[in-house]
């Protein structure tokens, strides 16, 4: 999948992988995507809410070799 930007968010705690995706995902125009790679198994749950609930669009994630990937579609 093809994104504009891509945030490492690796070995960040909650609530750090929420507060860089929003900062990163500000600097995107609308439609733009988002991939977001994490560490943190809380962040599954935290970014999907977070998206939802800023009008975003979780489009996939996946866990590859314990990295959770995030692919968020700016609203």
């Amino acid at each position: 999948m093809n994104a504009d930007k891509l945030l490492d968010a690796k070995g960040l705690a909650c609530p750090m992988p929420i507060v860089k995706t929003k900062k990163a995902i500000n600097e995107l125009n609308s439609d733009q995507v988002l991939e977001i790679h994490a560490t943190d198994k809380g962040a599954k749950n935290d970014l999907a809410a977070w998206a939802k609930s800023g009008g975003h669009e979780l489009i996939k994630h996946e866990e590859d070799n314990g990295v959770l990937k995030f692919w968020i579609k700016k609203g």
